[in-house]
């Protein structure tokens, strides 16, 4: 994931909205029992500070539902930062508002203003837009920070990012980013997991990807047991999932297949009763008695993990290896704690804590500090290492350069669809596609079809695209649609120049260049159309053709960081006629665009700028045309119309 970081941008003099994740718990007398989200915080915070920015936090507080309640106050943490800052940080009012706009219009640079409990808002939560603009309006730059809720497609955590020109991820969630993002994609190895916890039900996709990339997996927990009993082994009375051995034996079958090697305990402490003051007994796993519930791994189980550690590279952990809550049953889940901490610091081990449990039993054991990384989202941290695309990751993805290229499947609909069928189309979609970060995907609805549509998919990795745009952002133009009204509706990007509308609507390469422009201003994405007539080709002239319309299409257009634009080659005798271009033919014409995409603003933006074919691209041919070099996705129409063909498209994008 490309996405611009804190340092790359200038704060002085500017309003900065940061959103924090401050969520910490409080005692009986509301003072706060761990301030460690607020510590994490400071980075980022102290680097805005001292670049003379103006600091506008916010964040969310427990669940008041949409409801002021005073003792969800975000006060404590305002006192609290003030102490650690040694400066006094405001707690304004309310999160928007006049009065809250007038806090911060007054603000001086190296300024703090904390905002109040987002969730005091039901909009928040709900992913209100009008709620996000609001929040918008009070920074000119924003910052995300708060990887914990980053799974959550919140007004200001993933909505909000669309107002903005400049987007940012704070030194918080770049770690993040970088050591959970690094370990699941180009770990050094061996690469290792620990997974524990309850219910193999709730882990079954991270355990699914885990398998695919991982060299060991290290089991405890609740899981353990409905492992073991997918084996044959008794159980006793312990914690499992019985209509989760099927599920089991499959993962099992799976790490097999792969060569993935799978580490069940070995032994179990075990009680009588689930609490801590029980009678208390190891037994072998082979060897558990029925009466019995087993409550963590045994002695033997830790000493053939640590051997089976000591050559690993790279650890990922989630899950704590017993009921670590109880006094009595933590000893196994603090010595797996101490052999990973002494592994990280001088055996060179990446360890990555996951979060949640984990991160509170390592901080109960003293050694949070030792490790090389304490994730701050439990659900968060799933997700992502499921490889799923997290909505507040996603919305910060860099409107300038990502030379990696990843592929863009687009699907426009044309004049198709009603919005029903629009929207359980959608609904389609959304069971049948799986992320994969290498792949975005968009769809493109009928303009009365893209809020609804939107709203069903706003919570996935699906992107939504309109067909077309006005230059204008109000006016008598009947029949038009403004990029701000697209933009509100929940588009990123915007087909320009479609041969259809070239053919049939009169588009020029003037007016192509006008909406390109309106688009950009508004942070939108381009996906802007060239191509040729059959007649044009048998004269020789395409490439002519191509260029013509593509320096028209750029004119005007200054390069900066925030060029963000796709081009998508439809010849046009291809479209809709049930021919198409030869792979060869077609790798040709992208390579020449890249060319003059090189001329006109040399090569780091021709070298990351995505072009698409679009000229009947579909099952049967997608392989061949996206194995080219230089083509980076799809612009495809009638294939994107049925749910199968598309998905199969995408999975063909994702081998390559």
């Amino acid at each position: 994931m490309n996405t611009l970081t804190i340092d790359s941008l200038e704060l002085k003099g500017k309003k900065v909205l940061v959103r924090c994740d401050f969520n910490v718990p409080l005692d009986e007398n509301l003072k706060i029992r761990d301030d460690k989200r607020i510590v994490d915080a400071l980075p980022t915070i102290k680097k805005i500070i001292y670049d003379g920015g103006k600091l506008i936090l916010m964040s969310h507080f427990g669940r008041p539902k949409g409801k002021v309640v005073p003792e969800m106050s975000l006060k404590p943490v305002a006192d609290r930062l003030s102490e650690l800052l040694g400066k006094k940080v405001i707690l304004a009012p309310d999160c928007i508002g006049d009065e809250v706009k007038d806090l911060v219009s007054k603000m001086n640079d190296g300024d703090v203003v904390l905002l109040e409990n987002l969730r005091f808002h039901e909009e928040e939560e709900a992913g209100n837009e009008e709620f996000a603009a609001k929040l918008a309006e009070l920074g000119e730059i924003y910052i995300s920070d708060a990887f914990g809720v980053c799974h959550r497609a919140h007004a200001s955590v993933s909505i909000i990012a669309k107002y903005f020109d400049k987007v940012a991820s704070g030194y918080l969630l770049k770690n993040e980013i970088e050591y959970i993002g690094g370990a699941m994609k180009n770990p050094q190895r061996p690469l290792a997991a620990i997974l524990a916890g309850n219910k193999i039900s709730g882990k079954i996709d991270v355990i699914m990807k885990l398998i695919d990339i991982s060299d060991k997996i290290f089991i405890g927990g609740g899981i353990a047991n409905t492992m073991l009993l997918a084996k044959g082994i008794e159980v006793g009375k312990s914690l499992v999932e019985a209509d989760k051995v099927d599920i089991a034996r499959e993962i099992l079958k799976k790490a097999e297949i792969k060569g993935t090697k799978i580490l069940l305990p070995l032994d179990m402490l075990c009680g009588k009763e689930f609490k801590n003051e029980t009678e208390l007994k190891y037994f072998d796993t082979d060897k558990q008695e029925k009466d019995w519930i087993a409550m963590g791994i045994g002695e033997k189980t830790v000493l053939n993990y640590k051997e089976e550690l000591a050559d690993c590279k790279t650890l990922i952990w989630n899950g704590p290896m017993s009921v670590f809550e109880f006094e009595n049953f933590a000893k196994e889940t603090f010595e797996i704690a101490e052999i990973i901490a002494d592994y990280t610091q001088n055996n060179g081990l990446i360890s990555i804590i996951g979060g949640g449990d984990t991160a509170a039993a390592v901080k109960i054991a003293g050694l949070d500090d030792k490790y090389s990384h304490v994730s701050t989202g439990g659900g968060a941290a799933m997700e992502y290492m499921e490889g799923k695309k997290l909505p507040g990751i996603a919305c910060l993805s860099t409107k300038g350069f990502d030379p990696n290229r990843r592929f863009l499947i687009a699907g426009n609909w044309k004049m198709n669809k009603t919005p029903r069928e629009s929207i359980k189309f959608a609904k389609d979609l959304e069971k049948v596609m799986i992320n994969d970060d290498n792949v975005e995907i968009m769809v493109a609805p009928v303009f009365n079809s893209i809020y609804p549509v939107y709203s069903e998919l706003k919570k996935t990795h699906i992107d939504i695209g309109s067909q077309d745009v006005f230059w204008e952002n109000s006016g008598a133009y009947t029949g038009e649609v403004s990029v701000k009204m697209l933009k509100l509706s929940g588009v990123k990007y915007c087909i320009i120049g479609h041969s259809e509308r070239r053919q049939y609507f009169g588009e020029t390469d003037e007016t192509v260049n006008k909406k390109i422009k309106a688009v950009l201003k508004e942070g939108l994405v381009p996906v802007i159309c060239v191509g040729e007539m059959l007649e044009q080709r048998e004269k020789g002239i395409e490439k002519q053709i191509v260029k013509d319309q593509i320096e028209g299409a750029f004119a005007g257009i200054e390069l900066n960081d925030y060029l963000n634009v796709v081009i998508a080659y439809e010849p046009v005798w291809a479209i809709g006629t049930g021919k198409t271009a030869t792979p060869e033919q077609a790798q040709e014409m992208h390579a020449f665009i890249r060319s003059i995409l090189k001329d006109i603003y040399g090569n780091e933006f021709s070298q990351a700028t995505r072009i698409l074919y679009g000229g009947s691209l579909n099952v049967q041919n997608a392989k061949d045309l996206l194995s080219r070099p230089d083509i980076d996705g799809g612009l495809i129409g009638g294939a994107s119309l049925k749910k199968d063909d598309f998905s199969k498209i995408v999975e063909i994008a994702k081998e390559i």
